[in-house]
């Protein structure tokens, strides 16, 4: 049985160039959510949400297996916001709202997700599994760009993608700050992660 890689099969959203920054016009996707607030590094909320949704991704990735249709877990990707968005851009991130969120693929039913809740709800019954959703997202026009470093160092290359990127080629920001983490920080070095870096647009 092969095996699918989104990261492959979608490399126009998942592979950007960390050079410059590119413009995507992003498909309706069906992802796992979990909503929360607070700092990533220390709120427990946070990770609980991520908890939860590799229980239920790698739960359903086996479910769709016997299927005979097997794939790679996508990453784990967040958006982000903060009702005083000065707090967000400032790096105030006790204040800041998230969404953390698995892809999935588009043969996962909403009665696959709930039977793979029910298992592991079962088997581990993580705190944040109530709050999961299946949900499907439409991103549409964006700008994006590759980061390589740490989470910390991002803020240079987000203002430029604001305050340079999107004004001069005739763009405004629509949707909320979306990062995409394909590197597993407990085996890669900060100054090697790369995060795909993307912001939800319209032609001003």
């Amino acid at each position: 049985m092969s095996k699918i890689d989104f990261k492959k099969e979608l490399k126009h959203l998942y592979r950007p160039s960390a050079k410059k920054f590119g413009v995507v016009d992003v498909p309706p996707m069906n992802f796992l959510m979990i909503d929360g607030h607070g700092d990533p590094n220390t709120a427990q909320e946070y990770a609980e949400a991520v908890e939860a949704l590799y229980a239920a991704a790698y739960k359903l990735k086996f479910m769709s297996k016997k299927l005979g249709k097997d794939y790679v877990v996508p990453p784990l990707e967040g958006l982000w916001w903060a009702e005083d968005m000065s707090a967000f851009t400032g790096g105030n991130k006790d204040a800041w709202d998230w969404t953390m969120m698995i892809m999935q693929p588009e043969w996962i039913s909403p009665q696959m997700f709930q039977e793979a809740r029910r298992q592991v709800e079962k088997a581990k019954n993580p705190p944040a599994l109530p709050k999961m959703r299946l949900e499907t997202y439409h991103e549409g026009l964006s700008a994006q760009i590759m980061h390589i470093g740490s989470y910390d160092d991002e803020a240079p290359t987000i203002a430029r993608m604001h305050h340079e990127f999107l004004p001069k080629n005739g763009y405004i920001e629509t949707g909320k700050h979306h990062e995409i983490y394909l590197s597993d920080p407990r085996k890669v070095s900060p100054e090697k992660l790369k995060t795909v870096l993307r912001q939800p647009i319209k032609k001003a």
